[in-house]
């Protein structure tokens, strides 16, 4: 079994997805749910979803081998971001692949401070015509690693960033998931 490890910061709603999909996989599970954030939904979500959920500390992430042990004491082979807002440190890179997904097309609205609803609202006030989703490699800078996939979708004239963030997390729901799946069958 392949082990997958999902770090999130926020609702969830990706990480339900992702738990979901591979619910009766024959060959990998999500083993767990990691969050930087004691209150985030996701931890509350995933219990539903008979995934463990941890939360972890700054200090923990980045300035000690507590995390990486435990991932490994796991047997995680992945680790999926999703809709985690922390820069990875060096350390996790090094030990584990890691995928992310950014709600839109890299290397455009990509780097420190764009995520969310900032993304989207970025894209509308550009007048951009098309937007999607990039889901990538991990690497030592923000949304800068190697693209596994990407999906467009439009933007009409009349989008607002809730218009538009409605189409992109189709986007997400639809091909994250099988991404991950196909990324691990490329691997194996």
């Amino acid at each position: 079994m392949r082990n997958i490890a999902i770090f999130a910061s926020g609702s969830g709603s990706n990480a339900e997805n992702i738990i979901r999909y591979f619910k009766n996989h024959p060959t990998v599970r999500v083993d767990s749910v990691w969050s930087n954030k004691r209150d985030a939904f996701v931890l509350e979500r995933t219990k539903t979803l008979g995934v463990e959920a941890f939360y972890f500390t700054k200090e923990e992430f980045q300035g000690s081998d507590k995390l990486i042990k435990e991932l490994k004491n796991r047997n995680i082979e992945l680790i999926i971001l999703a809709g985690f807002l922390w820069l990875v440190p060096p350390e996790l890179i090094e030990d584990f692949t890691i995928i992310n997904i950014h709600p839109a097309l890299l290397p455009n609205y990509g780097g420190k401070g764009m995520y969310g609803s900032k993304v989207h609202e970025t894209v509308v006030a550009n007048h951009e015509t098309e937007s999607g989703i990039t889901i990538h490699l991990v690497n030592r800078e923000y949304d800068r690693g190697e693209h596994l996939l990407q999906v467009k979708c439009p933007v009409y004239p009349l989008d607002s960033a809730d218009t538009l963030a409605a189409r992109i997390h189709e986007l997400e729901y639809k091909y994250f998931p099988a991404a991950i799946e196909e990324f691990l069958n490329r691997k194996s």
